[in-house]
């Protein structure tokens, strides 16, 4: 029979995750993602004590259409932020990853520099069921991240859907790569994803892709001054790049650190973190409602007769939520 290893102390822990230990880190991390009673209490008394060491790494969301190279340029980046004295950390936001069984898993294996720098510490999102519930870990090991020095935190959303909001919702920075060759493509890009991007990254400016690399720019630069950026203090820029040449790099980079002091100027970017903390505090309050429900023996047998009666038209939305909220307590 094969017994749990004993959980370690809280002081143990703490101590292990600020003195950079990555091993003792990765264990913090999978105790931020288990869902077991004991587990939450001690991941969550964890937290509090490592808050002081939280809050001060850049944080950049990345996201981008398939095949746009998002794995390449992530190692590129990341490689030339490690050049700087820089420590890196990744982690992926991937609601699939319930349905392949961790795609993103593929990715670490391209990202072949930074999983093998010490420096650089590169993590797969959970499958927690929920993009809430995703989101909701990346968050805690963003913060277990920081807390263990890692001063620039790279979160690649590689899901569809509300996984970028996601990643906007608990970043600094959202960088969005966009591929050459705008033309018809540009009909097809999501006009919510153009909204969210604070820079904006065409990939594969290289060899004879460069021309339609720089058109692509161009065309991206006139769907922005129509569109407009989310903060008045900002402008998005569209630049290129190649993830794998690393020529532009620097330039994105430049670019992210810019976007930062901008958002210190106007006063938004202490701003954006507390509206993000509050935000978070609310996902896992939803998070952990419903975890109730697929544990509380009473509700698992009420619940699908109120969704079949609400699915068959014989009960109201609005009253099967009514009920659902009564044996719920609220």
């Amino acid at each position: 029979m094969i017994h749990a290893a004993p959980l370690p102390s809280l002081e143990a822990l703490v101590d292990d995750v600020r003195a950079g230990r990555r091993a003792m880190l990765a264990r913090a991390i999978t105790l931020v993602e288990s869902r077991k009673a004991a587990h939450r209490t001690l991941a969550e008394a964890l937290l509090q004590a490592l808050l002081p060491q939280t809050g001060r790494a850049v944080r950049v969301g990345i996201t981008g259409v398939p095949g746009v190279g998002k794995s390449t340029t992530i190692d590129a980046l990341g490689t030339h932020l490690l050049a700087q004295g820089h420590r890196v950390a990744v982690l992926a936001v991937d609601p699939s990853s319930t349905r392949t069984g961790g795609s993103i898993l593929g990715d670490k294996t391209r990202m072949a520099r930074l999983s093998m720098d010490e420096r650089a510490f590169v993590r797969p999102s959970p499958s927690a069921g929920t993009l809430g519930g995703v989101a909701a870990r990346t968050r805690e090991t963003m913060l277990l991240c920081e807390a263990a020095g890692y001063d620039v935190v790279l979160v690649e959303t590689v899901g569809v859907g509300q996984s970028e909001t996601a990643v906007a919702d608990m970043t600094d920075t959202f960088l969005v790569l966009m591929l050459p060759g705008a033309g018809d493509e540009l009909q097809g890009i999501k006009k919510g994803i153009i909204e969210l991007a604070d820079i904006v990254a065409v990939n594969k400016a290289d060899g004879e892709n460069l021309p339609r690399a720089r058109a692509a720019a161009g065309e991206y630069r006139a769907a922005l001054h129509v569109l407009g950026g989310r903060e008045a203090h900002w402008a998005p820029p569209v630049l290129t790049y190649s993830g794998l040449t690393g020529a532009g790099i620097e330039e994105v980079w430049s670019q992210v650190l810019l976007h930062r002091e901008r958002s210190r100027l106007a006063g938004a970017f202490e701003a954006k973190r507390s509206a993000q903390q509050v935000k978070w505090m609310w996902t896992l309050f939803d998070d952990r409602l419903r975890g109730r429900m697929r544990s509380d023996p009473m509700l698992r047998a009420e619940v699908p007769a109120i969704e079949r009666a609400v699915a068959e038209g014989r009960l109201a939305p609005t009253l099967g939520a009514s009920r659902v909220a009564a044996l719920l307590g609220v």
